[in-house]
C-alpha cells in the first residue's frame, strides 16, 4: 500500500467537478413500540417496567424524592448515601459485593437536594437475587458506626477538594444567586456539618426520610413487564410507610436580573453561568423550545459555538442546555474563557441571544437541529441504560412511554414561526440572569462597561 496507488480522504470526497454532495438524511424511524406496565405498588412505590429484549440484562433506577429543611440534612444525606450499602441485618458490606457479583450485577447509589437515585444492574435470570438485595437494602440498612465514620471522613476529604475547582465554585455561585436559600442549593454539605454525622443520625434520616410512596422504579430489560410486578411485590413487601417521600419545595420562576461577578482573585480563567426560566416537558412549547436551545447552544454546529469557540476561539467548550428538577426547568449557558476574552465572549453570548429571536433559525438550520433532536433522541435510548434514564427522568414528572413514544411527532411538528416564538420569549437577553466567577481586578472595569453585571462577594 503506497500513497501512489491509494487515495487520500480527501481525494475520495471530491470529483473533477468539485466535493462530493452529502447523500440525504434518511426518513426517521419511529421510536420503538415497547411492552411495558406503568403502575402502583401497593406501598405507593410507582413502578414502570418495560421489555427491551437486547442482552439477556436488566437495568434497574430508583428515584426516592429526599429533600430536608434541616440545617445538617444535606450532611447526613450524603454520609447516608456513602453508608447504605455498608451493611444490613442479613448482609454485611463484602457479602452485599459478593452476591451482586455472582449475579453479574452492580448497585449505586447518589444523592443530591432533590432525591436519593439507586443504579443497577443484573443478568436478567438473576433478578429476584437482584431485588432481594435491594430490599434488604432499604429496609434494613444498618449503618455500622465504624463504615460511617470511615466514609464521613472521605467525604470530608473529598468535599475540600471539592471546593477548590472552579466548576463547583462557579456551580454554588449560580445556585445562591438564583435561589438564594433555597434547599435546592445545597448541594454540597459544609464539611463541618459532615463532622458531626453519626450513625444514629443516619439510621433516624433512613427511617424518616427513605420511603416508598411518591418513588418511582423503572425497570428495563430482558423482562415480562406483567410477571416482574409480582415479584416487585414480595420483594418489597416490608417496604412501607403511610407518610410519602418529602419533595423539594417549589422553585422560584426565574426572572431577568444583573450577571453577578464573583472575585476569585488569582484566577486565569473565568467561568460564565447564565440562566433562565424554561419549560418542563409536560408543557406543549417543550419541543419548540427544544429546537431553540439546540440552534442556539445545544450541540456543536450550534450558532454559539460557531461564533465564540470556531471563530474568535474566546473558549473550547461552549454550550446551552436544560435542567429539570422536579416540575421544574430552567435553560443554562456554561463557557470556560481566559481572562483576555471574558468579556468579549460575554457581549458575542449576549449578542446571539439576541439574534436567535430576530433571526430565527429556517430552513437547512431548522431541518439539522430537528433531525439532530430526534436521531439523539432515539440514540439514547436504544440502549438498556439510555432507555432506563429516560425513562426515569420521564417517570419522575408523571410522564411515561407514550411522552416517548410521541416525541418525534412532536419534534416534526414544529414549524418555524413555533421556534420563532419559542426564541423571543425564552432566549431574549433580558431574561438571562447569572454569574461570572473571576478575576475581579482584572475582569471588572470591562464587564460592568458592558452593562447588567454588579460585583459580590468574594468566592
Amino acid at each position: 500500500m503506497t500513497s501512489a496507488t491509494h487515495r487520500s480522504a480527501e481525494e475520495i470526497g471530491r470529483t473533477a467537478l468539485g466535493p462530493r454532495p452529502l447523500p440525504p438524511l434518511g426518513t426517521q424511524r419511529a421510536a420503538a413500540d415497547l411492552s411495558h406496565v406503568d403502575t402502583e405498588l401497593a406501598n405507593g412505590l410507582r413502578v414502570l417496567a418495560v421489555r427491551k429484549a437486547t442482552v439477556p440484562m436488566i437495568e434497574a433506577r430508583l428515584w426516592i424524592p429526599f429533600a430536608g429543611e434541616d440545617a445538617l440534612h444535606p450532611a447526613t444525606a450524603e454520609v447516608l448515601a456513602e453508608t447504605i450499602l455498608t451493611g444490613t441485618a442479613r448482609r454485611n458490606r463484602i457479602e452485599i459485593d459478593a452476591e451482586l457479583a455472582l449475579i453479574g450485577g452492580d448497585l449505586g447509589v447518589g444523592v443530591d437536594p432533590e432525591r436519593l437515585s439507586f443504579s443497577g444492574s443484573a443478568l436478567a435470570d438473576k433478578l429476584p437475587t437482584f431485588l432481594d438485595v435491594l430490599g434488604d437494602v432499604l429496609t434494613g440498612a444498618s449503618y455500622p458506626d465504624d463504615q460511617v465514620a470511615r466514609e464521613r471522613d472521605r467525604i470530608i476529604e473529598r468535599i475540600a477538594v471539592s471546593r477548590t475547582q472552579p466548576r463547583t465554585i462557579a456551580r454554588e455561585a449560580m445556585q445562591k444567586h438564583r435561589y438564594g436559600d433555597h434547599p435546592a442549593t445545597r448541594e454540597v454539605p459544609q464539611a463541618e456539618d459532615v463532622a458531626v454525622v453519626d450513625a444514629e443520625g443516619v439510621r433516624a434520616l433512613h427511617t424518616a426520610s427513605v420511603l416508598p410512596r411518591g418513588a418511582v422504579l423503572v425497570l428495563v430489560g430482558d423482562l415480562d413487564p406483567e410477571g416482574v410486578i409480582s415479584q416487585l411485590e414480595n420483594a418489597l413487601s416490608g417496604w412501607a410507610s403511610d407518610r410519602a417521600a418529602v419533595r423539594l419545595p417549589e422553585l422560584p420562576v426565574l426572572t431577568g436580573r444583573p450577571l453577578l461577578l464573583v472575585p476569585r482573585s488569582g484566577a486565569v480563567q473565568s467561568q460564565i453561568r447564565l440562566t433562565a426560566q424554561g419549560v418542563p416537558r409536560t408543557d406543549p412549547r417543550y419541543a419548540a423550545l427544544q429546537l431553540a436551545n439546540l440552534a442556539f447552544g445545544g450541540y456543536f454546529s450550534s450558532r454559539l459555538v460557531e461564533n465564540i469557540r470556531e471563530a474568535k476561539g474566546y473558549t473550547y467548550s461552549a454550550h446551552s442546555g436544560f435542567e429539570f428538577t422536579d416540575q421544574n426547568a430552567v435553560l443554562n449557558i456554561d463557557a470556560d474563557t481566559a481572562n483576555e476574552a471574558t468579556a468579549a465572549a460575554l457581549l458575542e453570548t449576549r449578542y446571539e441571544l439576541g439574534r436567535l429571536g430576530l433571526v430565527p433559525p429556517v430552513g437547512d438550520e431548522l431541518e439539522s437541529v430537528r433531525q439532530y433532536a430526534i436521531g439523539s433522541l432515539l440514540t439514547s435510548t436504544s440502549s438498556q441504560a439510555g432507555l432506563a434514564g429516560q425513562m426515569l427522568a420521564l417517570a419522575t414528572t408523571g410522564l411515561g412511554v407514550d411522552w416517548l413514544n410521541e416525541h418525534p411527532a412532536r419534534l416534526a411538528a414544529v414549524t418555524p414561526d413555533d421556534v420563532a416564538s419559542a426564541a423571543l420569549d425564552f432566549f431574549a437577553p433580558k431574561q438571562f440572569t447569572g454569574v461570572v466567577v473571576g478575576d475581579a481586578a482584572v475582569l471588572q472595569r470591562k464587564l460592568t462597561a458592558l452593562g447588567d453585571v454588579v460585583v459580590g462577594e468574594p468566592a
